[in-house]
């Protein structure tokens, strides 16, 4: 007669990496989020579905991925229509590597819509090249008798998109490429996946490859974006990078409330970073985000993640448990590298590690030195002053991680610094005005901020102090029995209508009989005596 709830069935709908392709899906109470995503990933041809996630918004409008081992109707049970976006989750530091060319397809489709968000800071030089490369790839080789006029003015490529951008980008696109004859740089003769493959190569190269940005302040109070990725952890203000938190660097992360805190470990010191998110559920979203980036990344295999927690007295409660295979397990499936049992292991590995130990990477043995009580894409990526050395990409930054295991084995290498300054068809192009860098597209995608870098300093009192049980206990005694103390007045002494029924209760009868009054007769005497 009535159906069962398992009998009911949801719709949902999933917007694509394309704004004008949709999925309408159906699923069931009991349906988990791997589920759904794994629906959309057939309906796509896509085998490496690790790299992608969904991504909804509550009803308050903070942003979240949807969990693959929860329920979908537990995670989005207030939203109405349920709405999905198809995003990539995990940007691979070397998209060049991927074996699937659909896949590859994806990371494009993403990277291209980060350009035209302001997500994907670029110089004018960088975002004129990668426009050029989008018009090849979707309108071929320039035709004079089809594309007259200003015909990249009718396509939306960058967020400001200024007319001196608009005519490099058409000049890229009539100029033969670099090493045929005539070639001067630009990307006419260029195939589909060619073009695509410079367009991935160029983008994963910037400082804002793979970052989303979180608006957070400092201690100082100062606006600046914070962005998680296969490197670490990344702080921007207005269009710079001010720092750089290696995942080596990472002692442990926490949150407090609104504070989002990085505990950095090196050589010489300790320090402490707090970041002062706008609300708590965004501060939640930061620390979720960074976990899964942490453990995707670092982590040798997903058998190794525990349940990790906000490690905070605030975030009791707030619990993580990390779902899905590493980087580490997609490279070894697909022969990228060698398996873990055939490589050297060190003698301090042990067994299952315990949640407060930091995941291998490369640069971080697990010596068991370094923990973590709970772990944790843009913006830009204008060169620092401040930067060293190790700061410059030359290759190894893509491939961070389980990646560097097979930088020697792969056979399509990056080239230099020199050469990756210089991406093809960039070598000849004449310096473009300051208009695009300075009033780029960052500047609407993020707020900037005004004031000088800072470096990075520990949070005030955050620093490693003596603990005194003195100090601890004895306040905290005190205002548990003076708060005992009060709540008992309130109860046993006032006429207030809503304690009442509570008065009356048979317990605080006999207490109050036996025990509250004969403590009050014997005070009231012991202080007329005294006076």
């Amino acid at each position: 007669m009535f159906k069962s709830r398992g009998d009911i069935v949801y719709k949902c709908t999933v917007r694509l990496l394309e704004d004008t392709e949709i999925l309408e899906c159906e699923f069931h109470p009991s349906y988990k989020g791997k589920f759904l995503l794994e629906h959309v990933c057939q309906q796509l041809n896509l085998t490496e579905t690790d790299y992608f996630g969904l991504r909804y918004v509550d009803a308050g409008g903070q942003r979240h991925w949807l969990h693959m081992a929860k329920l979908i109707l537990k995670q989005v049970k207030d939203a109405s229509p349920i709405l999905f976006s198809f995003r990539v989750k995990f940007y691979p530091p070397n998209p060049l590597l991927l074996k699937e060319d659909v896949t590859r397809f994806q990371i494009y489709l993403q990277l291209k819509r980060d350009l035209l968000h302001g997500r994907l800071y670029c110089t004018a030089n960088e975002a004129a090249m990668l426009g050029a490369l989008i018009i090849q790839i979707e309108l071929g080789d320039y035709d004079p008798n089809i594309h007259v006029g200003n015909y990249v003015t009718e396509m939306r490529l960058l967020l400001r998109q200024t007319d001196t951008i608009e005519a490099r980008i058409q000049e890229l696109h009539r100029e033969p490429v670099e090493g045929t004859p005539g070639g001067s740089g630009g990307v006419q003769g260029m195939s589909t996946q060619e073009a695509e493959r410079a367009f991935v190569k160029i983008a994963c190269q910037l400082d804002t490859y793979g970052v989303d940005p979180h608006p957070v302040k400092d201690h100082r109070g100062n606006q600046l974006y914070l962005g998680i990725n296969h490197s670490g952890i990344l702080t921007f203000q207005g269009s710079r990078k001010t720092h750089h938190f290696k995942w080596s660097e990472v002692h442990k992360i926490n949150f407090e409330g609104r504070m989002f805190i990085v505990h950095l470990n090196y050589p010489e010191k300790k320090h402490t970073v707090g970041f002062k998110c706008p609300n708590g559920p965004a501060c939640r979203h930061v620390w979720c985000c960074a976990i899964e980036q942490m453990l995707f990344f670092t982590l040798p295999s997903s058998s190794d993640a525990c349940v990790y927690s906000g490690g905070g007295l605030f975030s009791w409660g707030t619990k993580f448990k990390y779902f899905g295979r590493t980087e580490r397990e997609i490279l070894e499936r697909d022969g990228l590298l060698a398996p873990r049992d055939s490589q050297k292991e060190g003698s301090s590995t042990g067994g299952k590690r315990k949640a407060s130990s930091v995941p291998a990477t490369p640069s971080t043995p697990m010596t068991g030195d370094f923990g973590y009580s709970s772990l944790p894409r843009s913006t830009h990526s204008a060169p620092l002053e401040e930067s060293g050395p190790d700061d410059t990409c030359n290759g190894a930054c893509l491939l961070s991680g389980p990646a560097v295991d097979i930088a020697l084995a792969c056979n399509d290498h990056l080239r230099t610094v020199q050469e990756e300054a210089k991406p093809p068809g960039v070598v000849h192009v004449a310096a473009l005005p300051a208009e695009y860098s300075r009033g780029s597209s960052a500047e609407a995608s993020l707020t900037e901020s005004a004031g000088t870098l800072l470096p990075a300093e520990p949070w005030p009192g955050a620093g490693p102090a003596r603990f005194s049980l003195l100090r601890a206990f004895v306040p905290s005694f005190m205002v548990v029995w003076l708060t005992l103390a009060l709540l008992a007045i309130l109860v046993l002494e006032t006429e207030w209508a809503p304690l009442q029924s509570l008065r009356r209760k048979p317990e605080l009868v006999a207490l109050r009989r036996q025990y509250y009054a004969p403590l009050k007769e014997y005070v009231k005497r012991k202080v007329v005596e005294l006076f």
